[in-house]
């Protein structure tokens, strides 16, 4: 009996993420499924799994709409430079709290990480209110903009902890080389924490492509709203309830382009927990 248990381990164990997997993968099937069925499959009283006759007209419809395609942009627009700024910002804070001595040095990490602690709902009626004295309300300056001064001290501190493990005696060579920090960050480091930093950066991909709130409160403005926002709309935009092969639709292609990102970046992510988890 012994001998089988291993087995009778793998199998369960396969069983369990097997049934994980489905459970995890089935909002992603309803809303592809929903998305190919027509108005009266998705508006009927039983549950229909697989549309009889699946259709692409709402996709169709979709790419079509001008509303749809500007959000998209504005989406792919406010994100690519939310994010590069971001994820420069957060690497060169990062390099400066692992590889620079400087006094106050531990002070101000202590409070940097401190300020993991504060509710992000106490923060948005002050943020409000500076940036409606600065004139950036209906515009994308308050989403761009703070994150070109590193946002994010859980995202520098994984950062901090990957490039502290890197010997400095890399960076006392490229010194007697004649090279000066910025030189080292970009040549040296940042190539070798390539794995942590794709992590990073999936992880602020996915946070500022979902994000609602945010943009629905500054951006005011139906020409400048984002996926999210747009979707959020589609149930009673101008007054009218659009139908469900839309909504889902919509759904669809906001998450595309998460899983594309996910599926580029699963094999980092992975590393940067090994590399982790051994060094840790």
């Amino acid at each position: 009996m012994k001998k089988y248990f291993p087995i009778f381990k793998s199998v369960a164990l396969y069983a369990l993420l097997t049934g994980a997997t489905v459970l995890m993968s089935f909002p992603l099937f309803w809303m592809i499924s929903s998305s190919l069925k027509t108005v009266e499959e998705t508006n009927s009283p039983g549950l229909v799994w697989i549309p009889d006759s699946p259709t692409i007209e709402a996709y169709t419809a979709i790419f079509q709409n001008q509303d749809f395609l500007r959000s998209y942009f504005n989406s792919v627009f406010y994100v690519t430079l939310a994010l590069v700024g971001t994820l420069i910002s957060i690497a060169a804070v990062a390099y400066a709290f692992s590889r620079v001595d400087w006094p106050g040095k531990n002070i101000v990490f202590f409070l940097m990480l401190s300020t993991m602690m504060i509710p992000s709902q106490a923060l948005i009626v002050p943020q409000y209110v500076f940036f409606n004295k600065l004139n950036w309300i209906g515009t994308f300056n308050p989403l761009v903009v703070p994150g070109y001064f590193a946002g994010g001290a859980a995202m520098i501190f994984l950062l901090r902890q990957s490039m502290s493990q890197i010997p400095k005696e890399l960076d006392e060579s490229a010194f007697v080389d004649g090279a000066n920090h910025i030189q080292i960050w970009w040549e040296i480091i940042l190539p070798l924490v390539k794995a942590p930093l794709a992590t990073v950066a999936t992880f602020l991909f996915v946070g500022l492509w979902n994000s609602l709130l945010t943009p629905l409160m500054y951006l005011q403005t139906v020409d400048l709203y984002t996926l999210p926002v747009y979707v959020s709309t589609l149930y009673n935009i101008n007054q009218t309830v659009q139908p469900w092969p839309t909504i889902m639709t919509a759904a669809v292609l906001t998450t595309a382009p998460l899983i594309v990102v996910f599926f580029f970046a699963q094999r980092f992510i992975l590393e940067s927990v090994v590399v982790s988890g051994l060094k840790g």
